[in-house]
């Protein structure tokens, strides 16, 4: 079995991650009813990270001049690649994209094989006929 090239599941893990934060359809925001309210919600704690960070930075780091506007647009700075990489995907995923769908395939089948030998022998037992009753 080939390993999936790194760069191709780095991408696959940056979405999945994605998903599972920031899209409401699996975080546990998706028991407000409101999408509003799920987005105030998100902006809340999007806010509150970037000050809790920058709090950690600028006391415990000790990084100059680093203040609360400085981590908010640090963030952004993180979240627009991954938010452009996401958009990306599931692009792909809604247009049904053969690349996309071979390289979940492939990462599928190397995950699968990796564990093969692990459960080849997991549910086998010797069958000993002397100490049978």
């Amino acid at each position: 079995m080939v390993k999936p090239k790194f760069y191709r599941s780095a991408f696959i893990f940056i979405s999945d991650s994605w998903c599972s934060v920031m899209d409401a359809r699996f975080n546990p925001l998706r028991f407000v009813r409101d999408p509003s309210l799920q987005a105030y919600f998100m902006l809340v704690l999007f806010l509150m990270w970037s000050v809790y960070f920058g709090f950690l930075a600028s006391n415990y780091i000790g990084w100059a001049n680093y203040d609360l506007v400085a981590s908010i647009f640090l963030h952004i700075c993180v979240l627009l690649p991954i938010m452009m990489t996401n958009a990306v995907f599931k692009d792909a995923e809604r247009d049904g994209a053969a690349w996309l769908r071979a390289w979940r395939e492939q990462q599928r089948e190397y995950q699968y094989s990796k564990t093969l030998d692990a459960r080849r022998n997991q549910n086998i037992c010797r069958w000993d006929l002397e100490n049978e009753c």
